[in-house]
């Protein structure tokens, strides 16, 4: 299973070669203070694999979740030391019965106060986007993430605040708020163990619904292999997440690095 994703993950870099109950979204990430130079291009290709879970879909029309797999590459452009703009270009999945499709696409822009190497760190994220009706029954949708957390010797410490909002669809769900966090303790300089947190707490007009909301644990490492950095996790879904194991990677590809 895990040589079929790692094979399926190459391809949208194989592209690049001639041209250089809310199910798994196609990011599980946790932004920290990582931003690119001033001109500096990125590209971080998101991957994430239901394992096992309810494969019954959220609303008819839907595309279950249960052994779709979700690729997704991000590039990246520091504007200036604080500004990087984002592109998920495209959203791909490949759907338990093998079809390959396009589900859309998103950007965002990212802000980062300066700050030093250790120490607190805060910053904000604006992501707007749209996505097939088969993901998501609102298919265009934004995103604000307000991102916080500090960095000292081995340990970081990272949580984003994120307010997901319908900007328009068939459905006028409310404001709703998930609290995402991350907790790593770098045991070389090379490898990072740490566990990762995503919690839904509902309508942000009534938090407090973590039981009637989803959740995901993730037991994650972050290391290198050659010059890609590799984020890898392997999480459990709780509360009303119909997605029960996630298997995830976020692979940092050294374009625009020296």
């Amino acid at each position: 299973m895990i040589g079929r994703i790692m094979a399926v993950a190459l391809v949208p870099l194989g592209l690049l070669a001639p041209m250089a109950a809310r199910a798994a979204p196609e990011e599980i990430q946790v932004y920290l203070d990582e931003i690119n130079r001033p001109g500096e291009v990125g590209l971080d290709v998101h991957i994430n694999h239901v394992l096992s879970g309810d494969g019954t879909p959220d609303y008819p029309g839907a595309e279950s979740s249960l052994h779709r797999l979700r690729i997704t590459p991000e590039f990246s452009l520091g504007l200036t030391s604080t500004l990087e703009l984002g592109a998920y270009l495209p959203l791909a999945t490949v759907a338990r019965d093998g079809v390959v499709r396009v589900d859309g696409f998103k950007f965002r822009l990212k802000y980062l106060a300066p700050h030093k190497d250790a120490g607190f760190y805060w910053g904000a994220n604006l992501e707007l986007g749209k996505v097939s009706r088969r993901l998501d029954i609102n298919p265009y949708n934004g995103e604000l993430k307000l991102i916080g957390g500090w960095r000292n010797g081995r340990w970081i410490v990272g949580f984003n605040g994120n307010i997901d909002f319908v900007v328009s669809g068939l459905q006028h769900d409310p404001i709703t708020f998930e609290l995402t966090s991350k907790l790593g303790y770098k045991v070389t300089p090379g490898l990072t163990l740490g566990v990762e947190s995503y919690n839904g707490a509902g309508a942000l007009r009534a938090l407090g619904h973590f039981g009637s909301s989803e959740q995901t644990t993730f037991v994650a490492i972050d290391t290198h292999l050659g010059r890609f950095d590799i984020n890898a996790g392997l999480g459990k879904g709780y509360g009303a997440n119909a997605d029960s194991t996630v298997l995830k990677f976020t692979i940092g590809v050294p374009i625009g690095r020296k």
